[in-house]
Parts: structure tokens; sequence; C-alpha cells
């Protein structure tokens, strides 16, 4: 198994993009969206992500998996968790990609009918997702596969500084 590099998973998503066009059709448009597996392989997986409401994934990790993601169609926000600095929030649309490192933290914020395609190498085995419980930062693991929750009382907390 190679892991791919997180520019080369963004690479492969801007790639995936065509065959998640073709499949489109097929995909469930159910309320709040839906997602798909386009391919695993050894060394990554993609996901096709329609957001068919506002979707704010919240502060989460990969569990070590690098991600690349292209935007499709309508537009996402990302940025990474800000220790000692101000927020760098970027916006991305149709034809746009970027990637995250395998140790990274970021939320990505989904505009109602946003697609998009993100490929994870190694594959994606869970997700930990950040909080502030009782004034601390707190990861909890989750599935790869489930609704990753909002971070509300940590961005609240980002807010303040």
């Amino acid at each position: 198994m190679a892991a791919l590099q997180p520019d080369e998973c963004a690479t492969l998503a801007r790639h995936a993009a065509d065959l998640a066009v073709r499949g489109r059709a097929a995909l469930p448009l159910a309320a709040g969206g839906a997602s798909v597996v386009l391919w695993e392989d050894e060394d990554s997986v993609a996901w096709l992500n329609v957001a068919a409401d506002r979707r704010d994934t919240g502060y989460h990790d990969h569990d070590g998996c690098a991600v690349g993601v292209y935007v499709i169609e309508g537009s996402v926000t990302n940025e990474g968790l800000p220790i000692g600095g101000p927020r760098r929030v970027r916006r991305y649309g149709p034809g746009d990609s970027f990637s995250v490192p395998s140790g990274g933290i970021h939320r990505m914020d989904h505009d109602a009918g946003a697609v998009t395609v993100h490929v994870y190498s190694p594959p994606l085995r869970a997700i930990g997702y950040y909080e502030v419980v009782d004034g601390l930062l707190q990861r909890t693991p989750g599935p790869p596969d489930g609704a990753s929750p909002e971070s509300p009382r940590l961005l609240r907390s980002l807010a303040d500084r």
C-alpha cells in the first residue's frame, strides 16, 4: 500500500469528478444530502458528496489520512483549526480543489447544492470530531461514513479570541 500525498489526492479528486458527474443521476437527494463511494482500493477511497442543504462538518480529522477535495457544483469553505493566529477561511467554487494533510484538523461548510469529490489516502477508516467540553478541547472518534457534528462551542471560543 502506498499512501498518496495531499496534492496527489486533490489531483485524483479532480480526475474523479468526471466519473462522479456520470454517476450522480443515481444518487438519491435525501434531506440533508447524500454520499456514495465511487471507488475504494488499497491506496485510496473516493466519495461523491451532495449537500442538498447547508452542512457544516465541524472541526474533525481523518485519523491519519490525507484528503483532496474537488468542487463540482456550488461552493464550500475550508478552515484549519487555528492555534495562536487568526482564522483562515478559504472559499472554493466549481473547478477548485484543495487538500488537507494527514495530520490536519479542519472544518468544511458546504452551501446548499454543493457537490464535491473527496479522495482519502490511505482509505478512510475513522474520523475524529472536535468540540470544547468543560473548557477543554475534546476529540471523539466516529465512523468514516457518519454525519460529522458541528463544533458550535469551539467556533464560539475561536470567535471570542
